[in-house]
């Protein structure tokens, strides 16, 4: 299944009845005055957050959202029935937003997170609503107001705990896979991983935690170059981002900087988050070259954990940090955990 993570969409809501015109017509009542009931108020558009949607692919096929209009007011001071709603369901962590002005209306983080995209308008009232003593018999009522419309844009930020980044084929794909149970496509060669791809780790005493694997980011990435640029608002809510880096390839310090910038220029508060450096592919070197390396990153003030996705060594300690490490407060914000 496509992941498509963007779109544009047009809700309606329903209009309002008219109200009625009419009057008692019964045999020894001559003048029975006014009975017109009043229209149906018009359905509203909700839009609500469920965690059970991962992506926006519906928006691919279905651009036009519209509630029911309201049935019109009828004689004997029948009312018109109220349109039904239409509630439209979206992932945890979508962003609403004026399609014009691009103003965000909503962010709906939570399950049950609810937004009235669109209002529906109020029935029109029957003539008995106008009878007064100047006037017993009204001869006119109300038409049903129109239900709001509008373009809306919905984005999606992934409401992950844990965001992988590095350079294209540092192994994010099959650490992912070492983490959780997630079966990401895994390849020899770079941007393998198209799209971002979930998965949950789970630990034995604490609450299960998100893991979001996001394509592989290149120099320039925050300018629109390459494919991570569209993806990194996936990692915004993040409480902990994980380095990897391939300590197979010589270049190492030059690669950390490429990602660290990236993070910088696209939001700077991203350096800022909990992060961890997990050096990657170590079965390709020498353990001394592998010392050599940690203690360059030691000197700059970052940790690392040692691993090699591919044989599976140094996953288990990985996981512990990432248990100690982890905030406490996860629940407030947290998606998807369930026991």
């Amino acid at each position: 299944m496509a992941f498509v993570d963007e779109a544009k969409f047009f809700v309606k809501a329903g209009d309002g009845g008219n109200g009625c015109v009419s009057f008692r017509r019964e045999k020894y009542v001559p003048k029975g005055g006014p009975n017109g009931g009043d229209g149906g108020r018009g359905g509203s558009v909700i839009i609500m957050a469920r965690k059970k949607l991962q992506s926006l692919i519906d928006f691919r096929y279905r651009s036009h959202f519209k509630a029911e209009r309201g049935t019109h007011g009828q004689g004997k001071d029948m009312h018109g029935r109220h349109g039904n709603d239409c509630t439209m369901e979206v992932p945890v962590g979508s962003l609403i937003k004026d399609s014009e002005t691009g103003e965000v209306l909503a962010d709906l983080r939570r399950e049950g997170d609810t937004f009235l995209a669109a209002k529906g308008g109020d029935g029109g009232l029957g003539n008995s609503r106008f009878a007064s003593g100047t006037n017993r018999t009204p001869r006119f009522a109300s038409k049903g107001e129109g239900g709001e419309e509008r373009w809306l844009r919905i984005e999606l930020k992934l409401m992950a705990d844990i965001g992988l980044v590095g350079l294209p084929n540092a192994g994010k794909s099959t650490l992912l896979s070492k983490l959780s149970a997630a079966n990401p496509k895994i390849a020899s060669y770079p941007f393998t991983t198209l799209e971002p791809q979930l998965g949950v780790l789970k630990f034995r005493f604490r609450e299960q935690v998100i893991i979001a694997d996001i394509p592989g980011l290149v120099e320039g990435a925050h300018t629109g170059i390459g494919l991570g640029h569209t993806f990194l608002r996936h990692i915004e809510r993040t409480k902990m981002l994980l380095h990897v880096i391939d300590v197979s390839d010589e270049n190492y310090q030059k690669n950390f900087y490429i990602i660290e910038n990236e993070l910088h220029s696209y939001k700077e508060e991203l350096v800022e988050r909990t992060r961890f450096l997990v050096l990657n592919k170590a079965d390709l070197i020498s353990a001394e070259e592998v010392k050599v390396m940690q203690e360059w990153f030691a000197g700059i003030g970052q940790k690392s954990c040692v691993i090699s996705g591919l044989i599976g060594t140094g996953i288990e300690e990985l996981k512990q940090f990432i248990e100690d490490s982890l905030p406490e407060d996860e629940q407030d914000e947290g998606v998807g955990r369930e026991n």
